[in-house]
């Protein structure tokens, strides 16, 4: 070989040397990644449910009967109370019907002050279900709040920041699909550090796209059409950008609201796993998107996935901090609806082995076994709105709607979420009892109805009580039939599946995290009294009706919590193509504790397992701790003094003190809370329909006074009076997703919605 050729052959050698050790730099498209679990959601359960612990219960109701309806002579201080409050005098005509009655007591918004009035007026106190679940609500809303603010925001911001580098990097330095598929991750990242910090630096190469993004969040006006998805977003279909208004506890910081925001993107955002050249938002098309969208897409979510175990952010694995993140709002809510890193790195080991690098995935037939692999995990449980998928309806062949055509709608939206929204169960009872499982309306009216051009009139909004009903309310399902929002052609079948399912969860697996343990407390709460020896105003229709309106005010103030977590179903969109007893002498004139013994216990067990449990993650300071330990103490004395009346046995004097200054007996409860975070005129969106572009709104207002006639061991009845919800539902356009601002306006204006038409059984208007 001549010497030229030998120095070309070397030049060779050495420049693919060069570009060999080049590609295998660091940060580079081919470096092999080692496959590390991050998280199992069976290893978190176990971990869970090691801080439940059941409270056990007295229960021997033995109390005397009185005969409804009362007599005013039957009270004994019935003249000094009706001299003190001015209420009409329906007030006291339902009190004598049914033994308690609900007014207005005009704009109280703070339940300790509340019950301190009461005392200053010297009428006996009424400790309610309704002021206690109040006082939970801050405990958790506050301890969430906490860690946010402190942790958690900066925390993400840093996390968002090192993976958006690492993006950059990957786009220099790959070719074809996978750069392609990273060039998305860049423009995803940048979305969510833009929302974290909006001083962020977005790069030229993704500018376009972020920008148009920002600017659909910052519009909050709902789903584009979806040709206008598929030309401008970032993985081309379209999302409801009216979530992205901060909302619940996260209007009250800059931090929060940014925090908002950027976890609102990694929670709904999917990368799918499903393409298909027919492909589009409706049930008729195999996928939302297109074959080659769908493998950019999954290149990606394996990518980060597995670069979470590698890269760092100040100091720190990205893993620990997802990790962390993770865990602590598990805890508080639940477990992701849609697939997580850890899903697909199981994918990831099951075909590569214990290494992966993107290029792997570049190869279509070892693309396609992955594909395969994680689309046989599980779909998601409840639809949120994902690509503004719909069910096209064939009229002219008959076209029905069923639960087969939600289950397709899921199957398309199957894919990976960054920090994906959680699996609650009251989200997916509401999806489940809408259009299109429900079928057609069987005539009237309801608060559910939407009529559908060429198609009916189809349940297109869920209600509250659809909740309670599969919690176990018999009374919700009557008023929903009374109200005409149960005749539906699968409604009455599908609640009894529903019902069925529910019930066979065990007390432990009620427990499983905070939110899952509220409303199995809830669930107490609208159980029926059984038997004989109860107080006779617990009795009632209307006391039932009472105890609904307290659980639900209390289930908006849970959703109105995790709003940012809980996954929130949707309606998809639906076309088509085609005697008296002598007045009593006088006796003592003492307070009362509403006798919910069971009730109690299990708010107590509640009550320790968020301490138990936040304690051991190191979530809770010193005063969060304290003010967890106070209610806790409250609520087993509370617990125990249920008992005692209900076994229709006097008192102590010091119990009846503590029931007479039970507000200055929340001054540890609320002790560093400040005066927003106590307020009941709270709001919260929980569902959404595509059809009318609404959603449906929950929430409580200003405390109302519950008047209550109980019978004492000495056998005289007194009234006493206490704090209770007012509890609203009503639907609002969905580019106006309420805050608590602004629906404190509203409450303060001409305009504000009146009370469900059921709760006249016992509240005046």
């Amino acid at each position: 070989m001549k010497k030229s050729g030998v120095k070309l052959m070397a030049l060779l050698i050495l420049t693919v040397s060069i570009v060999s050790i080049a590609c295998k730099k660091p940060g580079a498209a081919q470096t092999k990644i080692p496959i590390k679990p991050i998280v199992t959601g069976g290893n978190l359960s176990a971990q869970f449910a090691g801080y439940y612990e059941p409270v056990k219960v007295d229960l021997i109701p033995n109390v005397p009967s009185y005969s409804l309806p009362l007599s005013g002579n039957n009270v004994q201080n019935l003249s000094d109370v009706r001299g003190k409050i001015q209420g009409p005098e329906a007030v006291w005509q339902k009190l004598f019907q049914n033994g308690f009655s609900s007014a207005s007591f005009g704009r109280e918004e703070d339940i300790a002050a509340f019950y301190e009035n009461i005392k200053t007026m010297e009428i006996p106190v009424f400790v309610t279900s309704d002021s206690v679940l109040h006082l939970y609500h801050i405990q958790f809303d506050e301890t969430l709040r906490e860690i946010e603010e402190r942790e958690f925001y900066p925390q993400l911001k840093a996390l968002t920041a090192a993976f958006q580098e690492e993006m950059k990097k990957r786009c220099q330095s790959s070719r074809g699909i996978e750069k392609e598929a990273f060039k998305k991750g860049l423009a995803y990242f940048t979305v969510a550090l833009n929302l974290l910090d909006p001083s962020a630096a977005i790069p030229g190469d993704v500018r376009k796209t972020v920008e148009w993004e920002l600017k659909k969040i910052e519009e909050h006006s709902g789903f584009p059409s979806s040709d206008e998805a598929e030309k401008n977003a970032i993985f081309a279909y379209a999302e409801d950008y009216s979530q992205y208004v901060p909302r619940g506890h996260y209007t009250r910081s800059e931090e929060l609201k940014r925090y908002f925001k950027g976890m609102m993107w990694y929670g709904r955002l999917t990368m799918l796993i499903k393409g298909n050249e027919k492909h589009g938002p409706f049930a008729d098309a195999p996928a939302l998107i297109s074959v080659e969208e769908a493998e950019k897409q999954t290149i990606l979510a394996a990518s980060v996935a597995a670069l979470l175990g590698e890269l760092k952010a100040d100091g720190r694995p990205c893993s620990e901090i997802w990790q962390r993140i993770y865990t602590v709002t598990a805890y508080y809510v639940g477990f992701a609806d849609d697939l997580t890193p850890d899903d697909y790195l199981k994918g990831l080991k099951n075909i590569l082995g214990d290494t992966f690098s993107p290029g792997a995935l570049a190869d279509p037939e070892t693309l396609r076994k992955f594909q395969s692999q994680i689309a046989q995990m599980a779909q998601p449980a409840i639809y949120s709105g994902t690509g503004s998928s719909g069910v096209n309806l064939d009229m002219e062949r008959g076209g029905v709607m069923s639960a087969e055509q939600l289950e397709r709608i899921l199957g398309k939206t199957q894919g990976f979420r960054m920090m994906g929204q959680r699996y609650v169960p009251d989200s997916y009872v509401l999806g489940q009892l809408v259009a299109p499982v429900t079928g057609l309306k069987g005539g009237g009216d309801g608060f559910t109805a939407v009529s559908i051009p060429d198609v009916g009139t189809v349940r297109a909004f869920p209600r509250g009580l659809d909740v309670m009903a599969v919690l176990g309310s018999e009374r919700a399902l009557k008023i929903l039939e009374q109200a005409g929002d149960a005749n539906y052609e699968h409604y009455t079948t599908r609640l009894g599946d529903l019902r069925q399912q529910f019930g066979k969860i065990t007390t432990a697996d009620w427990n499983r995290n905070l939110y899952w343990s509220w409303l199995y407390a809830l669930k107490g709460l609208i159980e029926p009294v059984q038997g004989a020896g109860w107080p006779s105003f617990m009795t009632t229709n209307a006391w039932r009706d009472k105890q609904l309106n307290a659980a639900l005010g209390s289930w908006s103030s849970l959703r109105h919590d995790t709003i940012l977590y809980a996954k929130q179903s949707y309606t998809p969109t639906i076309e088509a193509t085609s005697a008296r007893p002598e007045p009593p002498r006088p006796k003592p004139v003492v307070g009362y504790v509403e006798p919910v013994p069971e009730f109690y216990a299990r708010l107590v067990a509640l009550t320790m397992m968020s301490e138990k449990g936040l304690d051991a993650m190191k979530v809770l300071d010193e005063s969060s701790k304290s003010r967890l330990k106070a209610l806790e103490d409250i609520l087993a004395r509370l617990q125990k003094i249920a008992e005692v009346e209900l076994k229709n046995q006097e008192l102590t004097e010091n119990d009846y003190q503590f029931i007479r200054n039970f507000g200055e007996e929340l001054t540890a409860v609320v002790s560093g809370v400040g005066a927003t975070a106590q307020k009941t005129t709270l709001i919260a969106d929980v569902h959404t329909d595509q059809n009318t572009g609404k959603v449906l709104e929950e929430g409580t207002g200003y405390i109302r006074l519950l008047l209550v006639a109980y019978k004492l061991p000495q056998g005289h009845i007194l009234i006493g009076a206490g704090p209770s919800f007012s509890y609203f539902e009503f639907k609002h356009p969905m580019s106006d997703r309420l805050t608590d601002e602004k629906w404190r306006d509203i409450l303060a204006g001409s305009s504000a919605p009146s009370l469900p038409d059921w709760t006249q059984s016992f509240a005046v208007f």
